[in-house]
């Protein structure tokens, strides 16, 4: 292992006596050390991210619009180095950090193309006698330093979703990585240096929790966008002052198969939503509603699907479950378990715990109130529900604090706008998982999933503020 890793500050590596481990979940082996910031680090972020607004925000768009090109080229020219980061520090297998790497690559090169078509507008204003002279023209600019907190699952491609619209927009960014997985971040700043982004414009600062609340009560950041749990995202969305709050949070994704449903697609994409990544993804399948007169054949499809899923090492090309992030996440999926079935679930797949790894568990005879049902898994962990009428499964799926994207299954396309106006979520999908995510797509929830959307465009527009020219245009001389 070489020396502890620096972290990035106004294009600066800067060194420090404070480290912490980064662990790989898989064998516990330590992957790095990485240097914690300091108060006095933290300061000198802050001020170097607030001082590199007029910088950003003067960057002509060709010129953004370059720098994010280059960003994106960088990525894939060191795409296996970021893959196998992304791997080490957060266990995901090896194929899905591949994809994760590819997404960040087109996260990224969307951003290069919004910057160059961020929209104003021309706003007739001579509605009323004595204003026939009168035009706006409404144009968005940077609303200034943006402060973004990201979580371990998508160390590369959750943090893209933050810098690249922030860069897009013209404004600095800093980025407080998760403890868990902060080499992605600071290989991303590694990027951004050599593609030429002015100092401050991106700040990479890891750090313990009460530094992290410093930065978000801080009034020098205009915006927070935090992507994370339920419970941290409100608790820092009260601390934050007057500054904008976007939040992405939890969940615990739905979806309804009925009676028309193409059955061999449900449980394959369903498989392939739930367990994916462990199940340590916000929109995860979670709880499967099913017609009772189809309920049996398509549990059975859906085992059949699911034994197939290998388990194990991430480092390995086949491995589809790999660890959870650490023993105490396993071990409380594992203990869920446990209770779901003491209460009177019954497992029909799995359920065992080895070390970090839970096998991929399926369950029925769930009840509401269990926490496999209620709560958020954030595990290998699906649930499989009967239901007689549609309306009951579409009631069950909103029986939840959370919403965040949902799915459908079915032929019948009144069947599918019936549920994208009843079920309470941010995205309906239709013959398709809530795992479905397009990176140019807003995306975003309601309920305890979060405030605002993300998605290149739409971070956009929380990130910029729109401001109006009123012209007053008079007939010039000798015009007539």
């Amino acid at each position: 292992m070489q020396g502890p890793r620096p972290f990035l500050v106004h294009g600066q590596w800067k060194q420090g006596d404070t480290t912490a481990r980064v662990l790989n979940p898989f064998n516990g082996q330590v992957v790095a050390e990485v240097v914690q910031a300091t108060e006095s680090d933290a300061e000198q972020a802050i001020a170097s991210t607030s001082g590199a607004t007029a910088t950003m925000g003067g960057l002509a768009a060709h010129a953004r619009y370059n720098i994010l090109q280059q960003i994106a080229a960088l990525i894939y020219r060191r795409r296996d180095e970021f893959a196998s980061t992304i791997t080490a520090e957060s266990g995901k297998p090896i194929a899905d950090a591949k994809r994760e790497v590819s997404r960040a690559v087109q996260t990224f090169t969307v951003a290069a193309e919004e910057a160059r078509r961020i929209p104003g507008e021309i706003v007739p204003l001579d509605w009323t006698p004595n204003t026939d002279s009168h035009l706006g023209i409404l144009r968005r600019f940077p609303i200034g330093p943006i402060l973004g907190i990201t979580p371990f699952n998508f160390p590369l491609n959750l943090v893209a979703h933050k810098v690249a619209p922030a860069l897009a927009a013209g404004n600095p960014i800093l980025i407080k990585p998760a403890p868990q997985t902060p080499l992605t971040a600071l290989l991303l700043g590694e990027v951004a240096l050599e593609a030429g982004l002015p100092p401050g414009g991106l700040n990479v600062v890891p750090c313990d929790n009460s530094l992290a609340e410093r930065f978000v009560t801080d009034p020098r950041f205009k915006l927070l966008s935090f992507t994370g749990s339920a419970p941290v995202g409100w608790m820092l969305k009260a601390k934050c002052g007057k500054k904008k709050v976007t939040l992405e949070l939890g969940g615990n994704a739905g979806v309804v198969i009925e009676p028309d449903a193409d059955l061999d697609l449900a449980a394959q994409r369903c498989a392939a939503g739930g367990f994916g990544y462990a199940g340590q993804t916000c929109i995860s399948v979670q709880r499967v509603f099913v017609h009772q007169t189809i309920a049996d054949l398509f549990t059975t499809k859906l085992l059949m699907q699911v034994a197939r899923l290998k388990a194990g090492d991430p480092t390995d090309e086949a491995t589809v479950i790999g660890p959870l992030i650490d023993h105490a996440a396993a071990q409380r999926v594992e203990s869920w378990i446990g209770e779901a079935v003491a209460a009177g679930a019954r497992i029909l797949l799995g359920g065992k715990r080895m070390g970090s790894v839970v096998e991929a568990t399926v369950l029925s005879n769930v009840k509401p109130e269990m926490k496999v049902s209620c709560q958020e898994v954030f595990g290998p962990v699906v649930t499989v529900t009967p239901y007689r009428q549609l309306g009951e499964a579409i009631e069950a799926l909103n029986h939840s604090d959370y919403g965040l994207q949902a799915g459908i299954f079915t032929q019948d396309i009144n069947t599918i706008f019936h549920a994208f106006r009843h079920l309470e979520v941010g995205a309906v999908l239709a013959n398709e998982i809530p795992t479905f995510r397009a990176d140019h797509m807003p995306y975003g929830g309601v309920k305890d999933s979060g405030l605002g959307r993300e998605g290149i465009r739409a971070a956009i527009e929380d990130m910029t503020e729109p401001r109006l020219l009123v012209l007053n245009l008079k007939e010039p001389a000798g015009s007539r």
